[in-house]
């Protein structure tokens, strides 16, 4: 996984709360557990006006011109800022992995989904939790005529929007560190590769006929 430490990028905001996992990924492209290839199809039924279909060419599909990320301001964007509950409904992992795929790296919101929030840590996405009226503030900020931009600090765990003063957030310690040292499951596990090597070798000599074949 790649490390976070700083992150400038656009802020498209998506002005809905309760958008579930359905909404962020439909069902029909589940299929699939590669973990990339799903970002032209995130927010497919918002996005598009035609039924999108797992690994069609989406860059002729008729496009929905009032979806925020049809809007030419935030088409690169990498910072989502959303509303209360993003990321309810099912558990689906693919939901960060279509959020990440588009090219997101930070997701806004006054609350998240539990399943979804541990999700997004999993797979480099740094899901930052703000109180209702900066959440409000930063969405004046990003619908102006020109896109917000805004550096995010995870070291110092601030967030400064372009021409605006330092926003302090809470993430706690452990996850932190992992997303600093671009520690997914697998990786944190690869820290103790010399240990699971040994622990090997004794079992191989204590119970050798596991390892028959």
């Amino acid at each position: 996984m790649e490390k976070f430490v700083k992150f400038t990028g656009t802020v498209a905001p998506l002005d809905r709360s309760n958008v579930d996992t359905d909404a962020i990924i439909p069902k029909q492209f589940l299929k699939s557990i590669r973990r990339s290839g799903f970002g032209p199809n995130l927010f497919d039924e918002w996005r598009y006006l035609d039924q999108g279909e797992p690994d069609q060419d989406c860059s002729n599909r008729p496009i929905n011109p009032d979806f925020v990320l049809n809007d030419p301001r935030y088409r690169h964007a990498g910072i989502l800022l959303a509303r209360d509950n993003f990321g309810c409904g099912s558990s689906r992992e693919h939901a960060p992995w279509a959020l990440a795929d588009y090219g997101f790296k930070v997701i806004i919101a006054p609350s998240f989904a539990d399943i979804f929030f541990n999700n997004c840590f999993k797979n480099g996405i740094l899901p930052i939790v703000l109180k209702a009226n900066i959440i409000d503030e930063l969405f004046s900020l990003a619908s102006a005529d020109e896109p917000l931009e805004i550096l995010v600090d995870l070291q110092n765990q601030r967030l400064t929007p372009a021409g605006s003063g330092a926003i302090e957030f809470e993430i706690e310690e452990f996850r932190k560190h992992c997303l600093l040292e671009g520690l997914d499951d697998i990786g944190l596990t690869l820290q103790h590769s010399e240990q699971i090597r040994q622990f090997e070798t004794k079992r191989r000599t204590k119970a050798p006929w596991v390892f028959l074949t």
